[in-house]
């Protein structure tokens, strides 16, 4: 495979958002996350515990597994991606934590309801974790040899509508042919796939085979067709070293930067807000509008498929207009949409009250879903090309590093700030307010960022 054509190069990049985008839109959002979220309710409740205050709490457990793993991210990849930009390599690593991917999602399966074991659970939740956050640092540092500054934005756009349709097709399969409803039937009114027992909940919990699974096949023409150059071969060691003290004069010099500076911190709020809307939207649903697994589901077959028609378009905007407006205008919106999930409860929207069994609500909440969707992947996808433009070119793994710190360094700030704001409120809508707070924050910061960025000096 030595002749691989520059096309060949940027479809094998392209498939890394293809085989991750499950892990994102199965596990932590539509379908693991509410499973989670319901079989802590239930052993919670069926303990003693009264059921607004068991799914205060189900949320709250959420939350630590995700600020855990964000912490450990967020103190590893710097380091990491300063050593890879040392030795010249980022395949090897990439290998290494898909490997930890493919265990942590595959082991998703022992969490069964009888006894569900929520230690072991969240373990493996955060094995995965780790695997899909690291392997991105390595594969973005990739995205400046695909094209030209201008290129690269619908390179990154194209990636990500790209990575929304494969989580949009492996949603569709896993919702029509294996998760299970309370009923213990699909989508199809059907008994799961494979003989799998939904007494068990052996269909929905197959999600983590099934996202391991769609990975490994998936990364195929992503190992086959992206190459880099071989490396001049400093010793690991020497790489840990040198590494290390590149990253620490980054670090020193970032506040003369000062508008790489302004933009990690800028991205690390409004980052750490997004990965909190998505990562507790489903657990949200099923809480407060009582939704099941499946509902939820189909609220992210909407949003998928309108991150995939929406972050193409986005691809052109981010090459026309660049990625700082992109991303003002994404924030905006999703502080518009906070706002209108946290309006809605199975007896109000936009804080004025419904009939109790009205379909308002679903509706609303659907809505949500498709704008929460559409902004959503664009404003990854605009980040992404944004860092690229800020970095210095011979150090982007470093860069990338920096960059996963600052989406991490705070990464426990939603998670926390949703977690202690539910358990004091003991609601779940007062739980989602701090995240408007961290898009607000994120927005006032990116008036001191450079479109351009700096030259580096």
């Amino acid at each position: 495979m030595k002749n691989v054509s520059a096309r060949q190069r940027i479809k094998g990049w392209m498939m890394y958002d293809w085989a991750t985008q499950p892990y994102h839109t199965l596990i932590i959002t539509f379908v693991f996350g509410p499973y989670f979220a319901e079989q802590v309710i239930a052993h919670l409740s069926a303990s003693g515990l009264d059921e607004a205050s068991a799914r205060a709490q189900a949320q709250s457990i959420w939350g630590m597994g995700l600020t855990i793993s964000g912490l450990t991210i967020a103190i590893l990849a710097p380091i990491l991606g300063a050593i890879a930009d040392g030795t010249g390599r980022r395949l090897p690593w990439i290998w290494a934590f898909s490997a930890c991917y493919a265990i942590g999602a595959a082991g998703l399966w022992v969490a069964s309801p009888i006894d569900f074991p929520t230690v072991i659970v969240l373990a493996f939740f955060i094995l995965g974790m780790i695997g899909v956050e690291f392997t991105t640092i390595f594969t973005n540092a990739i995205l400046p040899s695909l094209g030209t500054k201008e290129e690269i934005g619908k390179v990154s756009g194209d990636g990500w509508a790209w990575g929304y349709v494969g989580g949009f097709i492996a949603l569709i399969v896993m919702l029509l042919f294996f998760a299970e409803n309370g009923s213990g039937v699909t989508l199809l009114n059907k008994a799961p796939l494979l003989g799998l027992d939904p007494e068990l909940r052996e269909g929905t919990r197959f999600v983590g085979p099934y996202v391991a699974l769609w990975f490994v096949l998936s990364m195929i023409p992503f190992f086959l067709w992206v190459r880099e150059p071989k490396s001049g071969g400093i010793s690991i060691t020497k790489a840990v070293d040198s590494g290390l003290k590149s990253l620490g004069k980054t670090l020193r010099s970032l506040p003369s930067r000062r508008s790489l500076f302004a933009y990690l911190i800028s991205s690390m709020f409004y980052r750490d807000a997004l990965n909190g809307v998505f990562a507790f939207g489903g657990v949200y649903a099923l809480g407060v509008l009582e939704w099941s697994v499946v509902s939820v589901g189909v609220f992210g077959i909407l949003a998928v498929l309108s991150g995939a028609v929406f972050t193409y378009v986005g691809g052109y905007q981010d090459r026309k207009y660049g990625p700082k407006p992109v991303i003002i205008f994404s924030i905006v919106v999703l502080m518009v949409i906070c706002t209108g999930i946290i309006s809605i409860t199975r007896n109000s929207v936009l804080f004025m009250p419904v009939a109790s069994d009205s379909s308002l609500p679903d509706i609303a909440f659907y809505i949500c879903g498709v704008g929460l969707g559409a902004v959503g992947g664009v404003i990854q996808s605009a980040s992404r090309t944004m860092m690229v433009r800020q970095a210095d070119p011979e150090r982007m793994t470093e860069a990338f590093g920096l960059f996963a710190l600052s989406g991490k360094a705070t990464s426990f700030l939603a998670p926390a700030l949703i977690a202690a704001t539910t358990a004091l409120s003991n609601s779940q809508r007062m739980g989602i307010t701090p995240l408007i707070a961290l898009f607000l924050i994120g927005l006032v910061l990116l008036v001191w960022v450079k479109p351009d960025g700096e030259e580096v000096g």
